[in-house]
């Protein structure tokens, strides 16, 4: 058989393989669907789906400002030799920011896939008034591709500024994100961010959706004077890596010179081909071990961050 045609052959059989599409997917970059992933259907039982998820991820960082108070350690950089000092010192929880970057990027297969375009962000909010009791969600943005007759792609940014927002009890609220006018074939891409004062707290992650996942992912830089308790799920289809880290402060103060920096646990967690039915995978859950400023209240029974509607 002549080379070329073989090669040719090989490569179709290759892209209409889920195992060796999965080589390839997903693609985590934003903003410009694949050609692999334009003509991606699922694997094994997901093909059968309405629609997929094809990457969902959340980037945890965290920035540390004037706000930590370390008054017997004015001249010391922390290291690890010191970091059990250094965590009996007092942390002002109000000038530690955590940034929660939510990326997600969904595909319909079929027209009743239609419904799963839409999603729910669910946030905490305190009921008080007090901004400083609430997290901040900021960048919300949706965008749907399309590819017309021809095979062009054509994209379209969802106005986001009209999305209800329901308060689902005294501090939490959740945004219902509606993106109209998706057919089979549409991909949507969203991305935000929710920004916090509240250092002793993450959101837990979700690995199973109510659609199959090709791609899901958690990242979470910690400062290590933070001592969280990690609960990985135990699974062969995820992967957990915890990592030792750095990281800067950004100060203007006369007792920590700018470049100073203090040790991190990065810990990263990969599911890859989660099926709505594996229910042993569960979620990625964390809890501060020994905290020094207030835990604030668990988001409510039944809600998650980040979920795709039925």
């Amino acid at each position: 058989m002549n080379y070329s045609i073989r090669k040719l052959l090989l490569l179709a059989v290759f892209a209409a393989s889920g195992t060796m599409a999965s080589a390839q997917l997903p693609n985590e970059k934003f903003g410009k669907p694949s050609k692999l992933e334009w003509d991606f259907a699922g694997w094994g039982e997901a093909t059968k789906a309405d629609a997929i998820i094809l990457s969902k991820t959340m980037t945890v960082t965290y920035k540390l400002t004037d706000q930590v108070s370390n008054n017997n350690m004015t001249d010391i950089e922390v290291n690890w030799g010191n970091i059990d000092d250094f965590g009996k010192n007092q942390i002002d929880e109000s000038s530690i920011l955590v940034n929660f970057e939510v990326r997600l990027r969904t595909k319909i297969l079929k027209p009743e896939g239609a419904r799963h375009a839409n999603i729910d962000i669910t946030y905490y909010c305190a009921d008080d008034g007090n901004v400083y009791n609430s997290d901040n969600l900021s960048d919300l943005k949706v965008k749907v591709f399309t590819r017309n007759a021809k095979g062009k792609v054509e994209k379209r940014n969802v106005n986001t500024d009209g999305f209800a927002q329901e308060r689902v009890d005294a501090n939490y609220v959740v945004t219902h994100v509606k993106v109209p006018d998706v057919e089979a074939g549409s991909i949507i891409e969203y991305q935000y961010n929710i920004t916090s004062t509240r250092a002793a707290f993450l959101y837990d992650w979700v690995f199973q959706e109510c659609i199959p996942t090709v791609r899901s992912k958690c990242d979470i830089e910690v400062p290590a004077f933070l001592q969280f308790n990690m609960n990985t799920p135990i699974n062969k289809l995820i992967k957990s890596s915890v990592e030792v880290g750095r990281l800067a402060y950004d100060v203007n103060r006369t007792d920590m010179k700018k470049g100073k920096t203090c040790p991190t646990n990065h810990y990263k967690i990969v599911g890859d081909y989660i099926l709505p039915e594996d229910k042993e995978i569960a979620n990625f859950t964390s809890q501060i071990a020994m905290p020094h400023v207030t835990v604030p209240a668990k988001m409510p029974e039944g809600h998650t961050h980040l979920k795709i509607e039925n």
